[in-house]
């Protein structure tokens, strides 16, 4: 009788410009990967325009504003996803692993807690530039976006470099497509055309090809759809992100 030869193929990971970690494993992560180089893109996208935006340009700062509100709302969308649909799971499945496997699940959900103020401290401070636009106030605002961007890639590479290849070690395939699908309900339909064209918004070709493989045709089709108003909408809000 000969041993058992049989090697398992597990999927090629996505491993995206700012990506902390590869979780290597049986299941294929691109999604999470692909909204975490969003959100990387975005606090970038910010961090650079804010401080370099004129202050007696009110359209820009509105249409700046009203960009925050969308990034804001996704990324309470994504965490509120992963804390009703997906640590739950995970936390229950991580009675297979180890205490330290429990205690980074709980992690997670804190960390989440922890991001929430700051979100709401930034739109506060958006809103001040907006209603008496000054040097200061634009200042304090540049503060309150970097100590976000500080928190919130402390949070994704905790995720991506402990919880996620911890994901690939105890779930078996059933738990994870049942977290998947939980997760899908959270994003409002009527958002669908905005999310798509911001998921794939500057992905390598490899993940957006990747990315419309995993979520179907109707999002590719979608995507074509709408990504030239997405476009030129970011051109216009992010403007003098890149001005000297």
């Amino acid at each position: 009788m000969h041993p058992d030869t049989t090697v398992l193929q597990h999927p090629r990971q996505l491993d995206l410009p700012g990506q902390s970690h590869v979780a290597e494993g049986p299941h294929d992560q691109t999604g999470m990967y692909v909204m975490h180089h969003a959100f990387r893109r975005d606090l970038d996208a910010f961090r650079r325009a804010v401080p370099r935006t004129p202050t007696g340009d009110a359209a820009t700062w509105k249409a700046l504003d009203a960009r925050w509100a969308r990034f804001a709302a996704i990324l309470h969308h994504h965490h509120t996803a992963e804390d009703e649909a997906y640590w739950p799971l995970l936390a229950a499945v991580a009675q297979r692993g180890t205490d330290e496997d429990r205690a980074e699940v709980a992690a997670m959900a804190d960390e989440h807690a922890g991001i929430d103020p700051e979100l709401e401290a930034c739109a506060a401070a958006f809103a001040a530039v907006l209603d008496h636009p000054c040097d200061a106030h634009r200042n304090a605002l540049d503060l309150r976006v970097a100590g976000l961007q500080e928190l919130l890639l402390e949070h994704l590479e905790h995720e991506e470099g402990v919880v996620l290849p911890m994901l690939q070690r105890i779930w078996t395939d059933e738990e994870f497509a049942a977290a998947e699908k939980g997760v899908q309900e959270y994003y409002p339909v009527k958002d669908a055309p905005f999310i798509v064209a911001w998921a794939l918004d500057g992905l390598p070709e490899e993940g957006r090809r990747r990315m419309v493989a995993l979520a179907g045709r109707a999002y590719g089709v979608l995507h074509v759809l709408v990504r030239g108003r997405y476009a030129r909408r970011e051109r216009m809000t992010f403007r003098y992100a890149d001005a000297p």
